[in-house]
């Protein structure tokens, strides 16, 4: 087979390719562009899920990039087993072709426990004392020491939050060649996650985003040349681009106000307790789950909903199968947000009551993705609290704000405008409408040429 690369350049679309990504816009120039139309949803997990299984979220279970456990009766985000992804891969499709082929997956997601031969992903080390260390986790595991001994501690703090930056992405980009030096896998696939941070703050303001956009450009240089060198073949693709949006939406305040969720208090701080709750919202960017516990309230749940400016659709099961979404980890009911708006997962109604993760950067512990985790409430602040950690004391980095109009650009739906649509860019001409699913058959007609 092919030696083929797929990088991933988050947030990319024609609405940042221009003067200030000349490299991008020259190779663009030499080859092929086409959009992709956005999948629902499209966020980071189900997109690169369709893309390399060839299914819809319907087929692989992947309907966000967290969910509601019914069993366990807790909100999910950004687990990391590739065990959650229903159906067959790409490189296990390849390997029963060739078993030569080998497979690198170098910050995809789901990441841990796949059968690729070589991957590497962010994992903190959660210590005994309360701190969170920068570290990352591969297989074989010998590579993560490898990798860090050669480019450092994997730079966990920039890769997300508010000191996010250029130095992650770089990582990324460095680890992927040294390992394609060490390994020569057939098939690598790349995360440049840079893009994502400036489009979300401050939405596709050119001249706002201009340095990120040269960085990330400087970084696509540098590993098309390498690969190159090497004779790959190379497909540079998004997963969505980032659109303006001015109308963040607090749909677990409304149910809150009509008794519908479930609020317990502890140390004087309010949690949603999911297990309890009548009716409950997982937001994620423009796309928002809503599990019903009562289904009693289900049609009161729909009469408040289409009460909300800014919500465009409202799907129940029969209505998701439409757009390929329904699963049993889906929501009884799917929402899209207009082009102007997003979900919060906001559930209090006095910021003195908001509970302790809301103000720190906590993938885990909040019942919905918060894009506001990249902005810093006070420097000041945060620097007496890193103070803290040099001198060995305890310390809580809650820096984050707790303002939602913050934010400037967003994702995960469809309809969105053709400028900001995510792109495939390829040497060959590709025909017609392209769909996510339509991504594992390009990569696998490069790997078998």
């Amino acid at each position: 087979m092919n030696k083929t690369v797929v990088i991933d350049i988050v947030g990319l679309s024609k609405s940042v390719i221009g003067e200030h990504t000349p490299f991008i816009q020259k190779y663009i120039a030499e080859r092929n562009i086409a959009t992709i139309e956005p999948m629902l949803p499209a966020v980071t997990t189900s997109v690169q899920s369709a893309y390399l299984t060839g299914k819809f979220p319907t087929d692989n279970g992947i309907v966000g990039n967290g969910w509601y456990d019914r069993t366990d009766c807790e909100v999910k985000f950004w687990k990391q087993s590739n065990k959650l992804v229903e159906g067959e891969k790409i490189w296990d499709k390849a390997k029963k072709e060739d078993p030569s082929f080998t497979s690198a997956m170098m910050f995809w997601w789901y990441n841990m426990y796949s059968s690729a031969d070589y991957s590497v992903t962010p994992r903190p080390n959660y210590l005994a004392d309360g701190r969170k260390m920068p570290d990352c986790y591969s297989h074989p595991a010998e590579l993560r020491d490898t990798l860090q001994d050669k480019l450092g501690q994997f730079p966990l703090f920039q890769f997300w939050g508010p000191g996010a930056n250029i130095k992650s992405t770089q990582w990324i980009a460095d680890s992927a060649m040294m390992t394609d030096d060490l390994h020569n896998p057939t098939l690598t696939l790349i995360y440049l996650p840079h893009l994502d941070y400036c489009l979300q703050k401050f939405g596709p303001d050119l001249p706002v985003i201009s340095k990120e956009l040269n960085e990330i450009d400087r970084v696509v240089e540098q590993l098309v040349t390498f690969y190159e060198k090497k004779g790959a073949k190379i497909i540079l693709l998004s997963e969505y681009g980032i659109s303006p949006v001015n109308n963040p939406i607090h749909l677990n305040r409304l149910l809150r106000q009509h008794g519908l969720l479930a609020i317990r208090e502890e140390r004087g701080l309010e949690l949603l307790d999911p297990g309890t709750s009548k009716a409950f919202v997982v937001a994620d960017h423009q796309i928002a789950h809503v599990y019903i516990n009562d289904p009693s309230v289900t049609e009161q749940v729909k009469a408040l909903l289409k009460t909300v400016q800014g919500i465009e659709l409202i799907l129940g099961k029969e209505q998701q199968a439409k757009y390929h979404i329904n699963h049993e980890r889906s929501g009884d009911l799917v929402l899209m947000a207009d082009a102007q708006s997003w979900f919060t997962y906001y559930f209090w109604l006095d910021d003195a009551k908001a509970p302790d993760y809301a103000r720190c950067v906590d993938i885990h512990k909040k019942p919905g993705y918060d894009p506001v985790e990249m902005f810093m409430s006070s420097k000041l602040r945060a620097g007496y609290k890193l103070l803290r950690k040099k001198a060995g004391f305890r310390y809580v980095m809650d820096v984050i704000p707790l303002d939602a109009t913050l934010i400037k650009g967003s994702h995960g739906r469809v309809g969105v405008e053709e400028q900001y649509k995510p792109v495939l860019i390829t040497d060959g001409k590709t025909h017609g409408n392209i769909i996510a699913t339509d991504v594992f058959n390009i990569i696998w007609h490069y790997l078998k040429g």
